[in-house]
């Protein structure tokens, strides 16, 4: 059945193909969250063994989240490793070390980077889509990210 919500179809594939690249690159980045999570070594193991896993938990939930705004445009979103590789922005290389200040330091290259992608988008979902719910959405989702930049940034000092 046919989505009408008062966007237009081109309009809906528009965004609906944004968030697709979006849910791709949190993805990789909910991945590279695991890795960390998975293979932190140090001193500081295990405060950042659960730091991260709080991190990757949250990734978890704004992943299920862009997929179904996905689908709510009447869209398919994208699902295998695959189509997430093919989309994604981020890359997966990773430091030579499993030490938690690479980590981080790499965790907040890929947040700070979908950061300016999703705040690029918020007017253009509102005034050239006029899909004023997905541009309040990616709101949020920045602000979560804009946090989650914070956290990580906040180990560097």
């Amino acid at each position: 059945m046919e989505t009408k919500i008062g966007i237009t179809p081109s309009g809906m594939a528009e965004v609906a193909k944004s968030l697709c690249t979006l849910l791709a690159d949190e993805t990789v980045l909910y991945t590279k969250t695991r890795n960390a999570h998975w293979n932190v070594e140090g001193n500081d193991f295990y405060n950042k063994h659960l730091f991260f896993e709080q991190q990757y938990n949250e990734l978890s939930e704004i992943i299920d989240s862009i997929a179904e705004r996905i689908r709510t445009l009447g869209h398919y979103a994208p699902a295998t490793l695959k189509q997430y590789l093919e989309l994604t922005h981020l890359t997966e290389i990773k430091s030579e070390n499993n030490d938690s200040l690479g980590f981080i330091k790499e965790l907040l290259i890929d947040h700070e980077t979908i950061i300016i992608r999703l705040r690029e988008n918020i007017d253009l979902f509102a005034t050239g889509f006029k899909d004023y719910g997905t541009s309040d959405f990616i709101t949020g989702l920045m602000e979560t990210h804009e946090k989650m930049a914070w956290m990580l940034r906040a180990h560097l000092k």
